[in-house]
C-alpha cells in the first residue's frame, strides 16, 4: 500500500506543484511537477554525511559515493557511461557534511531509462576488492590535489581547529591514513548502514506525472528492504573552539585569512537575519568588506563571507587571500566593519539592496529542475514542510535593521573569535587582542 498525501505548503498566488508519497517499504518520494520544462531531475538523497562518521573510518561517505560508480551486478562502470551519454544525461553525485546524494537529469522523455540506471547505481554496488583499492589510489591524489589548493586547505585547517576532536571539523575526503585502511568489509557495512528506507528520500522535479513515476520508483525500488533498519542517531552539536592558528607554507604567494565566528544552525528563526548580515558584510560586489578591502584600497583579489549553517550549529566566515605586508591591515579593516555593523544601524538602502539580492538569487536559483530537486529534499530534511518564494521573500522582507544589529551583536563577539592564517607568514605573531572589534 502507498501513503499519499498533499505536501504541507501555505496558499499562495504561485503554488508549487509538490507531491509526496511513502512506499510500503518506508522511501518517502517527493515530486515537484514543473510542466513547462523539457528535463527531469532525481535524485537518491541520503540523510547521513561525513559527520556521521567515527574517526577510524574519515573520509567512508565520500568512498561510498566513489564506489557505488564503480559497476553493479548488471553493468560495468563503462557501460554506466555509455547508457547514460546515450539518453543524453547527467549523472553526478557529491558528499557533505550531512548529506550524501546521487541524481540525474534527462529529457522527460528518458525518466524510466534514467530512473533503471539510478536505482541499479544506488541498490546493486558490487564493491569488489579490486575496485576498492584503485580507487584508494584515486581519493589519495584528490587529497594531495586539494592539499595544493591554498583557498581549500585554509578552510580545512580552520574547521578541523574550530570544531577540534568533532566530525564536523574532519575532512570530507578522510585522511591518507583512514583511506588506506578501508577494507571491503568496511564498506558493505557502511553501506549496509547508511542505505535504508528511514535514512533515504527519493526527490524528483521536472515535467514529470506524481502518480505514474511514484509506481516507477515502486518497481525500481523494490528490492530495498524495509528491514529492522533505524535512522542514523545524529551527534549533538560540538563546541567552537575559538582559536587563532598561522601555518606557515613558503610556497605560496599569498597569504590565506580566514576569520570566523560560531552562527546559527540551517533551521534558526533568525536566519534570514543571518543571511542578509552575511551579504552585507562579503555576499557580494556591493558588500562592505569587498568595497572596502578591494576597490577602495586594492588589498586583497578575492574577499567575501559565507554562512555554513549546519542542523545544529554553523559558522559565519570571512576569506581573503593577500600579500604578507598587507594582512594586518585587511584583519584591522575586517574587524573595523564587523564593529561598525554591532555599533550603527545598517541604512536603509542598504538594508533594501540586500533584501533585493537575497530575493533575486534565490528566484533565479530555483529556475531549473535540478535547484527544484535539491530544493525538495534538503527542505524536507531539515524542516519536513516546504516553503514558497512567496513565504521566503516575506520572511526576508520583513527583516529589520534592527534584527541585524542585534544578531552581530550577539555572533560577532571578539571572545568566539577564530582565526586562522595559511602562507609565507616570516614569523608574523598574532593574538587575542588583534582580534578586538
Amino acid at each position: 500500500m502507498l501513503a499519499e498525501n498533499a505536501a504541507p505548503t501555505l496558499p499562495t498566488a504561485h503554488p508549487r506543484d509538490i507531491r509526496s508519497t511513502r512506499l510500503s517499504n518506508g522511501l518517502l518520494v517527493l515530486t515537484e511537477r514543473m510542466d513547462h520544462l523539457r528535463s527531469v531531475s532525481m535524485g537518491v538523497w541520503l540523510d547521513t554525511g561525513s559527520r556521521d562518521e567515527s574517526l577510524a573510518v574519515n573520509g567512508i561517505s565520500h568512498f561510498l559515493e566513489h564506489m557505488v560508480f564503480k559497476g553493479t551486478t548488471t553493468r560495468s562502470a563503462q557501460q554506466f557511461a555509455r547508457e547514460v551519454d546515450s539518453i543524453g544525461g547527467n549523472l553526478d553525485a557529491f558528499t557533505g557534511k550531512e548529506t550524501i546524494c546521487f541524481n540525474i537529469k534527462v529529457l522527460d522523455e528518458n525518466i524510466a531509462p534514467a530512473l533503471d540506471l539510478l536505482a541499479d547505481l544506488v541498490l546493486h554496488p558490487t564493491f569488489a576488492t579490486e575496485d576498492i583499492a584503485r580507487e584508494q589510489g584515486v581519493i589519495l591524489e584528490e587529497i594531495k590535489m586539494d592539499e595544493d589548493n591554498p583557498d581549500y586547505l585554509v578552510h580545512e585547517h580552520f574547521t578541523q581547529n574550530f570544531w577540534p576532536n568533532d566530525a564536523l571539523g574532519r575532512p570530507i575526503l578522510g585522511t591518507a591514513a583512514t583511506v588506506s585502511s578501508f577494507t571491503q568489509k568496511i564498506v558493505f557495512d557502511e553501506y549496509a548502514r547508511r542505505f535504508t528506507p528511514p535514512n533515504m528520500v527519493f526527490t524528483a522535479a521536472g515535467n514529470l506525472d506524481h502518480n505514474a513515476f511514484v509506481a516507477q520508483v515502486e518497481a525500481a525500488f523494490s528490492s530495498l528492504s524495509a528491514g529492522s533498519a533505524q535512522r542514523i542517531a545524529h551527534h549533538t552539536a560540538p563546541q567552537a573552539h575559538p582559536h587563532i592558528t598561522l601555518k606557515s607554507k613558503k610556497s605560496l604567494e599569498q597569504v590565506q585569512f580566514c576569520l570566523a565566528v560560531p552562527a546559527l544552525p540551517v533551521s534558526d528563526p533568525a536566519r534570514y537575519a543571518a543571511y542578509l548580515l552575511n551579504s552585507i558584510l562579503g555576499g557580494g560586489m556591493s558588500s562592505r568588506l569587498f568595497q572596502s578591502i578591494r576597490e577602495d584600497r586594492g588589498l586583497a583579489y578575492s574577499i567575501y563571507s559565507e554562512l555554513n549553517p549546519f542542523r545544529d550549529t554553523g559558522s559565519l566566515a570571512v576569506y581573503a587571500g593577500c600579500a604578507l605586508p598587507n594582512t594586518r591591515e585587511v584583519l584591522a579593516l575586517t574587524l573595523a566593519e564587523f564593529a561598525r555593523i554591532k555599533r550603527e544601524l545598517v541604512t536603509e538602502e542598504e538594508l533594501d539592496r540586500a533584501k533585493n539580492q537575497l530575493k533575486g538569487n534565490m528566484v533565479l536559483g530555483l529556475e531549473s529542475s535540478g535547484s527544484r530537486m535539491s530544493s525538495l529534499a534538503r527542505q524536507q530534511l531539515y524542516f519536513s514542510r516546504f516553503f514558497t518564494v512567496d513565504e521566503i521573500a516575506d520572511e526576508v522582507s520583513a527583516v529589520t535593521a534592527e534584527e541585524i544589529q542585534r544578531l552581530a551583536q550577539q555572533l560577532l563577539d571578539p571572545t568566539r573569535l577564530a582565526l586562522t592564517l595559511l602562507g609565507p607568514l616570516n614569523g608574523l605573531k598574532l593574538d587575542r587582542s588583534d582580534l578586538v572589534c
